[in-house]
Protein backbone atom coordinates (compact mmCIF):
# COMPACT_ATOMS: atom_id res chain seq x y z
CA UNK A 1 0.00 0.00 0.00
CA UNK A 2 1.55 3.25 -1.22
CA UNK A 3 0.46 5.77 1.03
CA UNK A 4 1.16 3.33 3.99
CA UNK A 5 1.65 6.15 6.93
CA UNK A 6 0.11 8.61 5.09
CA UNK A 7 -2.93 11.12 6.08
CA UNK A 8 -5.21 10.51 3.31
CA UNK A 9 -8.61 11.93 2.61
CA UNK A 10 -11.13 9.29 0.84
CA UNK A 11 -14.95 8.59 0.22
CA UNK A 12 -17.09 6.20 1.74
CA UNK A 13 -18.57 2.96 -0.09
CA UNK A 14 -20.27 1.71 2.18
CA UNK A 15 -21.11 1.04 6.03
CA UNK A 16 -22.83 -1.00 8.50
CA UNK A 17 -23.61 -0.76 12.09
CA UNK A 18 -19.86 -1.47 13.44
CA UNK A 19 -17.57 -0.04 10.51
CA UNK A 20 -17.88 2.70 8.06
CA UNK A 21 -15.66 2.24 4.47
CA UNK A 22 -13.82 4.28 2.93
CA UNK A 23 -12.34 4.18 -0.32
CA UNK A 24 -8.84 5.37 -1.75
CA UNK A 25 -6.75 5.49 -4.78
CA UNK A 26 -8.88 1.55 -5.90
CA UNK A 27 -8.48 0.31 -2.05
CA UNK A 28 -11.27 -0.16 0.59
CA UNK A 29 -10.47 0.33 4.26
CA UNK A 30 -12.57 -0.04 7.01
CA UNK A 31 -13.11 2.55 9.42
CA UNK A 32 -14.58 1.89 13.51
CA UNK A 33 -17.81 3.48 13.39
CA UNK A 34 -17.57 4.11 17.15
CA UNK A 35 -14.48 6.74 15.98
CA UNK A 36 -17.23 8.73 14.58
CA UNK A 37 -19.90 9.25 17.47
CA UNK A 38 -23.58 9.86 16.33
CA UNK A 39 -22.04 11.75 13.51
CA UNK A 40 -21.51 8.86 11.45
CA UNK A 41 -20.99 9.79 7.98
CA UNK A 42 -23.29 8.96 4.91
CA UNK A 43 -22.30 7.19 1.42
CA UNK A 44 -20.37 9.60 -0.59
CA UNK A 45 -18.93 11.58 2.36
CA UNK A 46 -15.44 12.79 2.44
CA UNK A 47 -13.14 10.80 5.53
CA UNK A 48 -9.88 12.12 6.09
CA UNK A 49 -7.60 9.73 8.23
CA UNK A 50 -4.40 7.99 8.98
CA UNK A 51 -3.92 4.88 6.40
CA UNK A 52 -1.99 1.94 7.35
CA UNK A 53 -2.00 -1.67 7.65
CA UNK A 54 -3.29 -3.41 10.78
CA UNK A 55 -1.50 -6.41 12.39
CA UNK A 56 -2.98 -8.80 9.59
CA UNK A 57 -1.65 -6.55 6.94
CA UNK A 58 -5.33 -5.56 5.80
CA UNK A 59 -5.91 -1.71 4.78
CA UNK A 60 -7.15 0.24 7.61
CA UNK A 61 -7.78 3.97 8.29
CA UNK A 62 -8.31 5.18 11.49
CA UNK A 63 -9.58 9.04 12.78
CA UNK A 64 -7.48 9.00 15.41
CA UNK A 65 -4.42 10.73 15.69
CA UNK A 66 -1.69 8.85 15.92
CA UNK A 67 0.65 9.86 18.19
CA UNK A 68 3.84 10.23 16.24
CA UNK A 69 4.27 10.85 12.52
CA UNK A 70 7.69 11.18 10.23
CA UNK A 71 7.84 14.79 11.27
CA UNK A 72 6.56 14.05 15.22
CA UNK A 73 8.41 12.32 18.21
CA UNK A 74 6.66 11.19 20.48
CA UNK A 75 7.16 8.80 24.13
CA UNK A 76 5.77 5.60 23.01
CA UNK A 77 5.27 2.39 25.67
CA UNK A 78 6.80 -0.77 24.86
CA UNK A 79 4.24 -3.49 24.20
CA UNK A 80 6.31 -6.80 23.08
CA UNK A 81 9.65 -8.00 22.38
CA UNK A 82 10.82 -9.93 19.55
CA UNK A 83 14.55 -11.04 19.59
CA UNK A 84 14.78 -11.86 15.75
CA UNK A 85 12.54 -8.33 15.17
CA UNK A 86 13.50 -5.92 18.10
CA UNK A 87 10.39 -4.16 20.25
CA UNK A 88 6.87 -2.94 19.62
CA UNK A 89 5.45 0.45 20.79
CA UNK A 90 2.06 1.57 21.27
CA UNK A 91 1.66 4.67 18.85
CA UNK A 92 -2.41 5.12 19.32
CA UNK A 93 -3.18 2.59 16.13
CA UNK A 94 -6.03 0.37 16.40
CA UNK A 95 -4.97 -2.49 15.65
CA UNK A 96 -1.24 -2.27 15.02
CA UNK A 97 1.65 -2.08 17.22
CA UNK A 98 4.55 -0.13 15.24
CA UNK A 99 8.25 -2.09 15.77
CA UNK A 100 11.47 -0.84 16.32
CA UNK A 101 14.48 -2.77 14.73
CA UNK A 102 16.95 -4.76 16.62
CA UNK A 103 19.58 -2.34 15.16
CA UNK A 104 18.91 0.45 16.71
CA UNK A 105 18.73 -1.23 20.18
CA UNK A 106 22.10 -2.47 22.26
CA UNK A 107 24.17 -5.51 21.35
CA UNK A 108 23.49 -6.34 25.07
CA UNK A 109 19.47 -7.79 25.10
CA UNK A 110 19.20 -7.14 28.81
CA UNK A 111 19.73 -3.85 28.77
CA UNK A 112 16.92 -4.29 25.70
CA UNK A 113 13.23 -1.86 26.20
CA UNK A 114 10.92 -3.95 28.21
CA UNK A 115 6.91 -4.07 28.50
CA UNK A 116 6.17 -0.94 30.17
CA UNK A 117 9.22 1.07 29.59
CA UNK A 118 9.28 4.00 26.77
CA UNK A 119 10.48 5.04 23.67
CA UNK A 120 11.18 8.31 21.84
CA UNK A 121 10.50 8.00 18.47
CA UNK A 122 8.67 9.01 15.06
CA UNK A 123 7.67 7.17 12.52
CA UNK A 124 9.15 6.47 9.56
CA UNK A 125 8.38 4.38 5.73
CA UNK A 126 10.98 2.04 4.76
CA UNK A 127 11.45 1.57 0.65
CA UNK A 128 8.63 -1.41 0.85
CA UNK A 129 6.37 1.02 2.44
CA UNK A 130 5.94 -0.60 5.78
CA UNK A 131 6.00 1.25 8.66
CA UNK A 132 8.51 1.60 11.35
CA UNK A 133 9.15 3.54 14.96
CA UNK A 134 12.85 5.12 14.79
CA UNK A 135 14.36 6.35 17.99
CA UNK A 136 15.59 9.56 19.04
CA UNK A 137 19.00 10.47 18.71
CA UNK A 138 21.12 12.32 21.26
CA UNK A 139 20.62 15.35 18.54
CA UNK A 140 16.63 15.32 18.61
CA UNK A 141 16.82 14.93 22.53
CA UNK A 142 19.50 17.90 23.24
CA UNK A 143 16.79 20.30 20.86
CA UNK A 144 14.12 19.06 22.59
CA UNK A 145 16.04 19.91 25.99
CA UNK A 146 16.27 23.01 28.28
CA UNK A 147 18.78 24.33 30.85
CA UNK A 148 19.00 23.20 34.42
CA UNK A 149 19.70 26.00 37.02
CA UNK A 150 21.65 25.74 39.98
CA UNK A 151 18.82 25.27 42.38
CA UNK A 152 17.74 21.81 40.98
CA UNK A 153 20.58 20.42 43.16
CA UNK A 154 19.57 17.30 45.09
CA UNK A 155 16.36 17.76 43.67
CA UNK A 156 14.69 14.56 42.90
CA UNK A 157 13.86 13.62 39.18
CA UNK A 158 12.38 11.23 36.83
CA UNK A 159 14.27 10.72 33.73
CA UNK A 160 13.59 8.24 31.16
CA UNK A 161 17.14 6.20 29.19
CA UNK A 162 17.55 7.47 25.77
CA UNK A 163 21.37 6.08 25.67
CA UNK A 164 23.62 3.32 26.89
CA UNK A 165 27.00 3.79 26.63
CA UNK A 166 30.10 2.03 28.63
CA UNK A 167 30.96 5.51 30.11
CA UNK A 168 27.35 5.88 31.84
CA UNK A 169 23.74 6.07 31.45
CA UNK A 170 22.08 8.86 29.49
CA UNK A 171 18.64 10.24 30.49
CA UNK A 172 16.19 12.55 29.47
CA UNK A 173 13.85 14.22 32.72
CA UNK A 174 10.38 14.54 32.74
CA UNK A 175 11.20 18.53 33.20
CA UNK A 176 12.96 18.09 29.76
CA UNK A 177 17.18 18.31 30.99
CA UNK A 178 19.78 16.38 29.97
CA UNK A 179 21.11 13.96 32.41
CA UNK A 180 24.02 11.55 32.99
CA UNK A 181 23.93 8.70 35.35
CA UNK A 182 28.02 6.97 36.14
CA UNK A 183 28.58 3.94 36.31
CA UNK A 184 29.19 4.24 40.18
CA UNK A 185 25.88 5.73 41.07
CA UNK A 186 23.88 2.89 40.04
CA UNK A 187 23.75 -0.56 41.23
CA UNK A 188 22.46 -1.78 38.13
CA UNK A 189 22.40 -0.55 34.68
CA UNK A 190 18.63 0.74 33.29
CA UNK A 191 17.86 -0.80 30.53
CA UNK A 192 17.05 1.67 27.22
CA UNK A 193 13.32 3.15 27.57
CA UNK A 194 13.20 2.35 31.56
CA UNK A 195 11.66 5.22 33.84
CA UNK A 196 14.26 5.58 36.73
CA UNK A 197 13.56 8.07 39.72
CA UNK A 198 17.11 9.48 41.23
CA UNK A 199 18.27 12.70 42.53
CA UNK A 200 20.20 15.38 41.37
CA UNK A 201 24.03 15.06 42.82
CA UNK A 202 25.31 17.80 40.03
CA UNK A 203 24.28 20.90 37.84
CA UNK A 204 27.64 21.18 35.09
CA UNK A 205 27.78 24.41 33.17
CA UNK A 206 26.90 23.16 29.82
CA UNK A 207 22.80 22.80 32.02
CA UNK A 208 22.76 19.23 32.37
CA UNK A 209 22.31 17.29 35.36
CA UNK A 210 24.73 14.44 37.19
CA UNK A 211 22.11 11.71 38.79
CA UNK A 212 22.48 9.08 41.15
CA UNK A 213 20.20 6.42 41.71
CA UNK A 214 21.42 5.78 45.13
CA UNK A 215 19.53 6.73 48.12
CA UNK A 216 20.42 9.41 50.31
CA UNK A 217 21.72 8.29 53.30
CA UNK A 218 19.03 9.05 55.22
CA UNK A 219 17.16 7.69 53.00
CA UNK A 220 18.93 4.02 53.01
CA UNK A 221 17.59 3.40 56.43
CA UNK A 222 18.65 -0.28 57.05
CA UNK A 223 16.32 -2.37 59.37
CA UNK A 224 18.81 -1.63 62.23
CA UNK A 225 17.96 1.80 62.21
CA UNK A 226 14.12 1.17 61.63
CA UNK A 227 14.07 -1.01 64.53
CA UNK A 228 15.83 1.72 67.12
CA UNK A 229 12.96 4.33 65.35
CA UNK A 230 10.70 1.78 66.27
CA UNK A 231 11.99 1.47 69.73
CA UNK A 232 11.85 5.26 70.28
CA UNK A 233 8.10 5.69 69.04
CA UNK A 234 6.64 3.05 71.47
CA UNK A 235 8.86 3.94 74.44
CA UNK A 236 6.52 6.02 77.54
CA UNK A 237 8.96 9.29 77.00
CA UNK A 238 10.28 9.08 73.29
CA UNK A 239 13.72 8.46 74.97
CA UNK A 240 16.55 5.64 74.71
CA UNK A 241 18.80 5.49 77.32
CA UNK A 242 21.67 4.93 75.04
CA UNK A 243 24.29 6.50 72.88
CA UNK A 244 27.52 6.03 71.01
CA UNK A 245 29.25 6.36 74.57
CA UNK A 246 27.25 3.57 75.41
CA UNK A 247 29.20 -0.02 76.00
CA UNK A 248 28.48 -2.76 73.57
CA UNK A 249 27.46 -4.93 76.57
CA UNK A 250 24.55 -2.71 76.82
CA UNK A 251 23.65 -1.81 73.42
CA UNK A 252 23.52 -5.78 73.14
CA UNK A 253 21.45 -6.34 76.16
CA UNK A 254 18.46 -3.55 74.65
CA UNK A 255 18.54 -3.46 71.65
CA UNK A 256 20.28 -6.97 70.51
CA UNK A 257 22.88 -5.71 67.65
CA UNK A 258 26.22 -4.38 67.94
CA UNK A 259 27.53 -1.05 68.75
CA UNK A 260 28.76 -0.83 65.42
CA UNK A 261 25.53 -1.30 64.24
CA UNK A 262 23.99 1.11 66.58
CA UNK A 263 25.79 4.06 65.58
CA UNK A 264 24.79 3.74 62.13
CA UNK A 265 21.75 3.23 62.58
CA UNK A 266 21.86 6.25 64.84
CA UNK A 267 24.25 8.38 62.31
CA UNK A 268 20.88 7.59 59.79
CA UNK A 269 18.16 8.92 61.92
CA UNK A 270 19.85 11.62 63.07
CA UNK A 271 20.88 12.99 58.97
CA UNK A 272 16.90 11.61 58.59
CA UNK A 273 16.36 14.47 61.36
CA UNK A 274 13.99 11.72 63.33
CA UNK A 275 16.17 11.91 66.39
CA UNK A 276 18.56 14.41 69.19
CA UNK A 277 21.69 13.41 70.44
CA UNK A 278 21.22 13.82 74.57
CA UNK A 279 23.73 13.52 77.70
CA UNK A 280 23.01 9.98 78.17
CA UNK A 281 20.10 9.40 76.02
CA UNK A 282 18.85 10.06 72.44
CA UNK A 283 15.52 11.41 71.79
CA UNK A 284 12.42 11.55 69.32
CA UNK A 285 12.17 15.00 67.36
CA UNK A 286 8.49 15.80 68.16
CA UNK A 287 6.48 15.99 65.34
CA UNK A 288 4.85 19.58 64.35
CA UNK A 289 0.96 19.76 64.41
Amino acid sequence: MEFNGQFITGKVSDKNDTTVFVQYAGVTMPVDATEFGEDVPEIGADVTGFAYEDEHHHPRLTTKQPKISESQYAYCDVVATRRDLGVFVDAGLPDKDIAVSLDELPLETYLWPQRGDRLMVKLIIDKKDRMWATIAGGDIISQLSRRAHADMMNKDVTATVYRNKIVGTFVFTDEHQLGFIHPSERDVEPRLGQVVHGRVIGVRDDGGLNISLKPRAFEAIDDDAGMVLAVLEHSRDGRLELTDKSSPDEINRQLDISKGAFKRAVGHLLKARKITIHDGYIELVAKKD
